[in-house]
């Protein structure tokens, strides 16, 4: 509760309104700012290396899912995103790092409800692995610390549509052809059509998971990492009608 103290000319607070408004702080206040252990425990800052060095693995991943259901149900933390700028200015410690697609609907640290400092994210239109990913990833968990590597795709994903439409374009048409292995990977029973939102959403989902193989198969240092157990590798598949995020290949 905001008060003005402009017209106390004696300048002594009334009793009474001052206890009614300090239980009422004690009453409302943390329901408000600790939803959630949330990757930062105090949402005045941006995460430190103490706190991202003291998760697990799983327990982003959890984290992560907590900031998904904050968001997806309106119930999002208050942020002091100037204080998360000066706090992570000297340094970042990110406990993530995500792939998600270039589509503007999808953005990452928002539908997690996270702030700056605490998740290196990329993004490319269809979510695709490549050299440069790969060296970007590398960089978030083996030189700076992050805990995991998320894959997120998207419902309706137009890369996905161009794929499955064989759209020739430019620079988009190698791009594309990276998404094609998981159009004939995807096991689908209907109308194999860009037209059809399943099967376009059914081909996301398997673009995640060969994603997922592929990081696996072509960073010998990530696999190393995820056979320590200290990093996962996981994929998600975000639904833009709902806002909701279905987490793949834990």
């Amino acid at each position: 509760m905001k008060r003005s103290y402009d017209s106390v000319d004696s300048g002594a607070v009334d009793r009474r309104r001052f206890l009614s408004t300090a239980v009422g702080a004690c009453a409302i206040g943390p329901p408000l700012r600790f939803l959630s252990l949330q990757l930062t425990a105090d949402t005045s800052g941006s995460l430190t290396k103490e706190r991202r060095d003291s998760m697990t693995p799983s327990q982003v991943i959890d984290e992560l899912k907590k900031g998904n259901e904050r968001f997806s149900t309106g119930k999002m933390s208050p942020r002091d995103y100037r204080a998360e700028k000066r706090s992570s200015a000297a340094g970042q410690y990110p406990a993530a790092v995500v792939l998600g697609c270039v589509d503007s609907r999808v953005p990452v640290e928002i539908v997690f409800d996270a702030g700056i400092g605490e998740i290196f994210t990329a993004r490319v239109a269809g979510n695709i692995v490549d050299d440069d990913m790969l060296g970007s990833m590398e960089f978030a968990c083996a030189a700076s610390g992050a805990k995991l590597v998320l894959i997120s795709g998207h419902t309706a994903c137009g890369a996905v549509k161009g794929a499955i439409d064989d759209v020739v374009l430019g620079n988009l048409t190698g791009l594309l052809a990276r998404i094609k292995p998981a159009i004939s990977g995807t096991k689908f029973d209907g109308e194999k059509s860009s037209k059809n939102a399943s099967y376009v959403n059914a081909v996301a989902r398997t673009n995640v998971v060969l994603g997922l193989a592929e990081i696996r198969r072509r960073s010998p240092i990530l696999e190393e990492l995820e056979k320590k157990g200290s990093i996962k590798m996981a994929g998600a598949m975000y639904d833009l009608a709902t806002g909701m995020v279905e987490f793949v290949g834990e």
